[in-house]
């Protein structure tokens, strides 16, 4: 048996985008895939705004903290998913690479929140079924 697949999730300030990711695939994968999460930038905490609209579909991330993107990390990750860090993300041949684009939740209120969070759900559960074979 092969080992779990991995996914880094990667934005500036690892406190909004890639938490809800980061949360909605640990949550959704049920442990099938190991997951991090982290920022070029790290912010000081997370968005406020985004542990609200995660916690209204039942998701806890208020005990997260912004995490620093370090080159072992992306090592370590089979798949790196981008969310607006440019070209501050280390590159390493052989990876699974994709950019996310989706608006940056900073500053916002959770109303300007949701639709961000359904859009980053549906990329994860895409992401899932490209990681993970259907049971048959």
């Amino acid at each position: 048996m092969s080992q779990k697949p991995s996914v880094l999730f990667v934005c500036v300030h690892n406190a909004g985008r890639s938490q809800m990711a980061a949360a909605f695939l640990t949550t959704l994968s049920q442990g099938a895939i190991e997951v991090r999460s982290a920022g070029s930038q790290p912010a000081g905490q997370v968005n406020p705004a985004a542990v609200q609209a995660m916690a209204e579909v039942g998701i806890d991330m208020s005990a997260e903290i912004p995490k620093v993107l370090t080159t072992e990390a992306v090592k370590d990750s089979d798949v790196v998913i981008t969310m607006g860090c440019g070209d501050e993300c280390p590159y390493f041949p052989g990876k699974r690479y994709e950019d996310w684009v989706l608006a940056d939740p900073a500053g916002k209120g959770v109303e300007s929140v949701r639709p961000i969070r359904d859009e980053i759900k549906t990329r994860v559960e895409a992401l899932i079924a490209s990681l993970i074979p259907a049971q048959i």
